[in-house]
């Protein structure tokens, strides 16, 4: 049975872990590490202690702006932002649930976008994500997205993107190869 670092160094994102000299570049660096349960360093030392459960089911990865800010400033090219998709990944593949947290709502709404329509549509992503968390607080973004609208900044309809078929069968292949 594998390691959660051997598990995590193979996961797509996770490969250069090994190569963390825990300098704290990384959490230096990120916006967010003051909403994330553990930040980016503390991550990498909870995943090399074996902490499986910890750090799946904490908030942490899903707080990740994909700035890249870390990953340009690690001196080891660990590239933690890949690294918290890696543990995005794991956790979803895991049935792990984070409390406290809309991501995943939101993460599931930009992935079903994609399978839908081959591209991002922001209405049905919005859409979905607060019929997911809170319908109510679409109210409240009402304004903001008759300006969006008024302005031709925002479709009602989504565009469909030329060989959806093709990018299905590009989905089906990676799902099957992630499951093995």
């Amino acid at each position: 049975m594998k390691s959660f670092m051997e598990e995590v160094a193979a996961t797509p994102g996770g490969e250069n872990i090994r190569a963390c000299i825990q300098c704290g570049m990384c959490t230096g660096s990120c916006p967010a590490a003051n909403k994330m349960e553990f930040p980016p360093r503390k991550i990498i030392a909870m995943i090399r202690a074996g902490m499986r459960d910890e750090v799946l089911s904490s908030n942490s990865m899903w707080y990740c702006l994909s700035c890249y800010m870390c990953t340009v400033r690690c001196p080891q090219d660990v590239k933690p932002t890949e690294l918290a998709h890696a543990l995005e990944s794991l956790a979803n593949q895991q049935g792990f649930r984070v409390k406290g947290t809309r991501t995943p709502a939101m993460y599931r709404s930009f992935v079903s976008s994609i399978k839908g329509n081959g591209r991002v549509h922001e209405v049905g992503i919005m859409l979905r994500y607060y019929l997911m968390t809170n319908p109510l607080a679409a109210l409240k973004m009402w304004s903001q997205g008759l300006k969006l609208f008024v302005h031709k900044r925002m479709p009602l309809m989504p565009n469909k993107v030329k060989g959806k078929q093709d990018l299905a069968k590009i989905i089906q292949k990676f799902t099957e190869i992630r499951t093995t």
